[in-house]
This record gives C-alpha cells, sequence and structure tokens, in this order.
C-alpha cells in the first residue's frame, strides 16, 4: 500500500469514527439540563482561577487546602461533579523511558483550549473526566454517576466540561 492510500485509508477511518462517535453522543438520554427552572451558578477557585457552572441546588463540599471542590447531587448522593488543579511536581522534560507516555489533546472548552478527556466505565461507577496543562498548573474536572444510570448524565456532564474554564 503506498503512502497517500494509507492516508486516505487513516482519513476515512478517522471519519467514520467522528460519526459513530457524534451518533453516540447525540444519542444518549440525558436529564433535562439546561432549560430547566433551577438556576446555574460559577464555581470559581480562589487558588488556581479555574470555574466551571453547577446547578445551584447541588450541595458543596469544600477541601480544606482550597485545591478544588465538590458538588453533590440532591437527588442521587453517588452523582458529583467535582473540580481541582495542583502543581507537577516534575518537568516532562526530565521523565524516563519507564513513564507512561502522555496522551494528545482530544478535547476542546469553550476557550479553544486543548485537553485530554477520558470516559471511564466501571462495573459499579462511571467518569468522565478532562484534564488540562498550562505552565506548571494541571487542571482536572469529572463527573461521575453509578455505570446503571450514566449515560443519563453524559450530555449533562459534558455540557459542564465543555464550560470549564482556565485563568487566562
Amino acid at each position: 500500500m503506498t503512502t497517500s492510500t494509507k492516508n486516505i485509508v487513516r482519513g476515512i477511518n478517522w471519519s467514520i469514527y467522528g460519526l459513530m462517535l457524534s451518533l453516540v453522543l447525540w444519542g444518549c438520554d440525558a436529564p433535562s439540563f439546561q432549560g430547566d427552572n433551577k438556576s446555574w451558578k460559577i464555581y470559581k477557585n480562589s487558588r488556581y482561577g479555574f470555574e466551571f457552572p453547577y446547578p445551584s441546588h447541588w450541595q458543596e463540599v469544600k477541601p480544606d487546602n482550597d485545591d478544588g471542590i465538590v458538588f453533590i447531587s440532591p437527588q442521587k448522593s453517588s452523582v458529583q461533579i467535582r473540580g481541582w488543579a495542583g502543581y507537577q511536581l516534575f518537568n516532562n522534560r526530565n521523565t524516563t523511558r519507564n513513564t507512561k507516555k502522555s496522551i494528545n489533546p482530544n478535547f476542546q472548552n469553550i476557550q479553544g483550549i486543548s485537553g485530554v478527556m477520558t470516559v471511564e466505565i466501571g462495573e459499579t461507577e462511571s467518569k468522565i473526566v478532562i484534564r488540562f496543562n498550562q505552565g506548571e498548573v494541571k487542571y482536572y474536572w469529572q463527573g461521575k454517576a453509578p455505570s446503571q444510570e450514566f449515560d443519563d448524565y453524559y450530555r449533562f456532564f459534558y455540557y459542564i466540561a465543555e464550560n470549564y474554564r482556565l485563568p487566562q
């Protein structure tokens, strides 16, 4: 197979993957989160400056160190959203060959900042996690729910993740 043929096949494969992912995301049956009567607030972290929207009626749990926050659904305590940040402990240039390779960015927030999104499906609990690196700081956001209900919350979590903002 020639290089140009390989590139065409690779492009077709990525197009099919993108189409399938779009169909899966649009097919999720999420609870209504934008049009309901509940209001939204913006959490802004005073230490690291990141922010994201959250439903105003969710219970807030702050850690002592002000690295982040957890919000818990009043209907089900196993449904949570959280955001946190911390300084990287080492510089990527000093890593050895035995360290895990980084994943290429596959997610972009509304600011246009690229990060890495992972979806972890477990037996009892599933979560969507986004990670951003900015200078020496690593930023994280996570939404988690019981695995049996995760598809009901996916679009809700994705909406919040998309609106996660980093300091400029």
